[in-house]
């Protein structure tokens, strides 16, 4: 009687334990073959769903860009704005053209998170419009407003240019400066400070160097602008599905 009862306990211990065994190996495969199929493929392209838009139309007024130039992928660029040949926008910038015009000169560069925007109108009855001419460089993180840049001039990092400042040709400001509204920094100098002030004239040979720098950052963008896909690789995927489709491309 015992060994009968032994025996079929055995029988059962042995039964529950095949089954959690058969249980762990049958949950073992489908993790096996989950992990298959939600693995991606090695040549399945990266698609780009960026939200951002980089071209903002406002009313009549479309963005103008140049086919020369260069404006980083997350660029903003709203109302009237135009950015000439061979000018650059680099990463992260806003040009607000929503009230007033603004434009980028030829081999001019507006580089890393500047802001750049125009108001209706100037208070000195200066031109309200924002214009970047030729050769000019702007330093990261400036903010220019209804101001006027004429060519081959240097706006150092962080400067804060304010409504109807004109700097005029041959002149740099230094990093940090801040050009109060209406405010005219003359042709050949060098100013700097909060409010900007005199420094001292540059000499012909620094005068000399403010073009070869735009240009230099000009050439540098070309690099850029050679690896910059401006519509994403989404056009790898319908490449790929008209061949699989049997549709001439």
């Amino acid at each position: 009687m015992a060994t009968s009862i032994a025996a079929r306990i055995s029988r059962k211990a042995a039964a529950s334990a095949f089954s959690a065994h058969r249980h762990v190996i049958s949950s073992r495969c489908f993790a096996t073959e989950s992990a298959k199929t939600i693995s991606p493929s090695s040549d399945r392209v990266k698609w780009d769903y960026r939200g951002q838009r980089k071209i903002i139309p406002l009313g009549q007024w479309v963005p103008k860009v140049a086919v020369d130039a260069y404006v980083a992928p997350n660029v903003v660029l709203a109302g009237q704005v135009t950015v000439y040949d061979g000018a650059s926008v680099w990463n992260g910038c806003v040009l607000r053209g929503d009230l007033n015009k603004i434009t980028v000169g030829f081999c001019s560069n507006v580089q890393e998170r500047c802001v750049i925007h125009a108001a209706w109108s100037s208070p000195t009855g200066l031109p309200a419009e924002t214009s970047i001419e030729r050769f000019v460089t702007i330093g990261a993180y400036s903010l220019l407003r209804s101001c006027t840049i004429e060519p081959e001039c240097i706006i150092g990092q962080h400067s804060i240019l304010m409504e109807g400042s004109l700097v005029e040709t041959h002149s740099i400001l230094e990093a940090g400066s801040v050009v109060p509204p209406g405010r005219r920094i003359p042709t050949g100098e060098l100013w700097a400070g909060n409010p900007a002030r005199f420094v001292r004239a540059l000499t012909h040979e620094e005068t000399l160097e403010i073009p070869k720098l735009a240009v230099a950052i000009n050439d540098l963008s070309k690099e850029h602008f050679s690896e910059f896909l401006p519509y994403s690789t989404v056009y790898l995927e319908v490449e790929k599905l008209k061949k699989s489709l049997g549709i001439n491309i």
